[in-house]
Parts: structure tokens; sequence; C-alpha cells
């Protein structure tokens, strides 16, 4: 049984305002790739103190680990939208059957059913 087309679209918009959510997160401290969903962590010079150094070092390490975990979710969200497009949406990666909507509406960039 195929998707309803309004709850496609419903979670196409879903995952259209997660998309720019995460990618403004993103734009906060890391700088786009030119590739979509690439980011690079930009480290920020605080000072010359080696108080601040450390400082900086520290943000830096924090910033890459939250770089990689929304990059992984700007990817799934991308992901679920381009399946969209090609009409492939909400069909489990692992089974081929279709993921069902109460695991779509908790996690619309959902690649496999429970």
């Amino acid at each position: 049984m195929a998707l309803d087309p309004k709850f496609v679209a419903e979670m196409k918009e879903h995952l259209t305002e997660e998309k720019k959510r995460l990618e403004g997160e993103l734009s906060r401290f890391a700088k786009s790739t030119g590739t979509e969903g690439s980011y690079d962590t930009q480290f920020e010079n605080i000072g010359p103190d080696p108080d601040e150094n450390a400082s900086e070092v520290e943000q830096y390490v924090d910033n890459l680990a939250l770089e990689s975990s929304l990059e992984g979710q700007l990817r799934d969200a991308n992901d679920a939208l381009q399946k969209i497009e090609e009409g492939r949406y909400g069909i489990c990666e692992n089974t081929g059957k279709e993921i069902g909507g109460d695991r779509l509406r908790a996690y619309p960039a959902a690649r496999t059913a429970l």
C-alpha cells in the first residue's frame, strides 16, 4: 500500500524545515565547503593567552563533534527529500517494505522499519 500523498507532502514540509534548521545550526560555527551538506568547523581565535588557547581548542573539539552529528542528520534529511522526489520515500532499505506512518512521523528521515 503506497503512502498517502497528503502524508508525504506533510513529511516533505517537515524535512525541508529540518534541513533549514540544521543548515542554520551548522552555519553558526562551520563554513559550507560548497558540497551539499558538507561543512568545515572554523577554529575561533580568542587570543594569545595560553588559557584562551585551551578554551579555543576545547570549543573546536566540541564543535567538530557537533558538526559530525548535524551533518549526519542533514544527510538523512537530504536523502529523504531525494527519495520523495524519486517516489521511493517510506521504503525500508533493508526489506523493501513500507515503513509505517507512525515511524515516519516520529522520524521522517527513517531509512528502515523497526
